[in-house]
């Protein structure tokens, strides 16, 4: 099992109950590949450093999550085609 951290920028437009809904399905995508969500660490709505989709803001998100080597390109896959994710990265924090 790896430590990884996944960033996500939220679509802005969405109101709470929407944001909390997209947060459950990708919290869902890593349950089903294995991982094991550590920390949800929740930025809210701020401003974009270069506008993505027209938008100049989004909702940061980072999560801490212990997984397999395969869960990154599982969710990766799903969270491609989330129309309310503008952007997200998942790297593999090195644990010393």
């Amino acid at each position: 099992m790896n430590k990884y951290e996944l960033g996500l920028v939220i679509h802005p437009s969405l109101d709470e109950e929407a944001l909390k809904a997209e947060h459950a399905v990708i919290l869902d995508y890593v349950l089903k590949s294995g991982g094991v969500v550590e920390k949800t660490d929740d930025w809210g709505k701020r401003r974009l450093a270069y506008e993505i989709n027209k938008q100049t803001e989004g909702h940061y998100c980072f999560i801490t999550i212990d997984a397999p080597p395969t869960m990154p390109k599982e969710v990766e896959s799903r969270l491609r085609i989330r129309e309310n994710v503008l952007r997200f990265l998942i790297i593999r924090k090195d644990v010393a």
